[in-house]
């Protein structure tokens, strides 16, 4: 067992409505009418109402190179990244220097040295601090890197570890491609980061202790991983001189659809769990289609899914850091009560899963 303590979600100071976007990016990426009445439809389909960017709208027609748009990932990051950790600390009441290990993820830009090793001199974690950067993993990278620094800890569960994920899509914006996926991405994606404190159960035990007893938090009891067959082509980046160009396929949600429910039941099987007992289920807020897909797999009642749809509509879809701000929403709201399980999941390039069980502190269940 693991706990997560803390969450903090951020997002860039520029926010945008949806129509302001379509105004400002289409012409950038359709020049063509017909093409453009294709943007202007599918971002009014996307379920999206407001995006924060890491620049000014206006400044996106001067950003034609990759190299451009990198080193604003590399500085505009950092200082997200910065904002989410202290935050996050902050909440938890603990001390750059409490960390022991730190999980870096990004799919939206790459640099060495990688931005987690920027935040040490400028949050002031200690030089002996465990670092993994990892990037590739996609949008199911925050739900694979609750997993990780959960795995982490069950070999380490005296130690404080946490989770970064940053992700400034409108960065790798492809001047001049209308193809069908660009269009439908133009519409969808948005910036923000996480960052996610996690202790070890001996950790969680003693800050119980302190407290009187009363724990804090949400324990993380198990986690499931999932690459689908034949379906490499479906989700990803073609990445090339200009950067990074989206790869989405029509079957995504048809993958999503086919095997979900499997692996929930199987994550929810191996801890003697049924559906029923679920409480609150935090999806990543992949769009529209992916998340009626994941409600038609899980037989959802209407409302099951309100805070991805919610997330989605007042930030898109933010990568790996999406289904991170689900889960600051869900806890936010009280969710889940103590003893309560509930069920994180994402998908990635692959096409890949991850999903994780919860169990709200307080009370505790053999079985889990």
């Amino acid at each position: 067992m693991s706990r997560l303590v803390a969450v903090a979600p951020v997002v860039p100071d520029h926010v945008y409505a949806q129509a302001e976007i379509t105004a400002e990016i289409g012409p950038l990426l359709a020049p063509s009418p017909a093409r453009r009445a294709l943007l202007d439809r599918f971002h009014g389909a996307s379920g999206v109402r407001t995006r924060h960017f890491a620049l000014p709208l206006e400044k996106y027609a001067a950003l034609t190179s990759f190299d451009q748009g990198n080193d604003l990932f590399i500085s505009i990051g950092a200082e997200l990244a910065e904002r989410a950790l202290r935050t996050a600390l902050d909440a938890a009441g603990l001390e750059p220097s409490d960390v022991d290990f730190v999980l870096f993820t990004s799919v939206t830009g790459i640099s060495a040295p990688s931005i987690d090793s920027l935040l040490v001199e400028r949050v002031g974690l200690r030089r002996d601090v465990k670092r993994l950067p990892s990037f590739g993993l996609g949008c199911v990278a925050g739900a694979a890197g609750l997993a990780r620094v959960h795995d982490y800890l069950v070999g380490h569960p005296h130690d404080v570890a946490v989770l970064l994920s940053v992700e400034l899509c409108s960065l790798t914006i492809q001047h001049g491609d209308d193809s069908t996926a660009n269009l439908v991405s133009s519409g969808l994606f948005g910036d923000g980061a996480a960052a996610v404190v996690m202790v070890g159960a001996e950790r969680a035990r003693e800050a119980d202790a302190s407290a009187g007893g009363v724990p804090v938090g949400v324990d993380v009891v198990g986690t499931r991983s999932a690459v689908y067959a034949d379906s490499a082509a479906t989700l990803g980046w073609d990445i090339g001189g200009s950067g990074f160009r989206i790869v989405l396929g029509a079957g995504l949600a048809d993958v999503v659809e086919e095997h979900l429910a499997g692996d929930v039941a199987a994550l929810l099987d191996a801890h003697g769990l049924a559906h029923a007992d679920v409480g609150s289920w935090v999806g990543h807020a992949g769009g529209p289609r992916i998340l009626e897909a994941a409600q038609r797999a899980l037989g959802l009642a209407d409302g099951a899914l309100d805070r991805s749809w919610s997330s989605l509509a007042r930030r898109g879809n933010l990568s790996s850091a999406s289904v991170l701000h689900v889960l600051a929403d869900t806890l936010a709201d009280g969710a889940p009560s103590p003893g309560e399980p509930a069920v994180l999941f994402a998908f990635g390039p692959g096409v890949s899963a991850e999903l994780v069980l919860l169990r709200g502190a307080g009370t505790e269940n053999p079985s889990c």
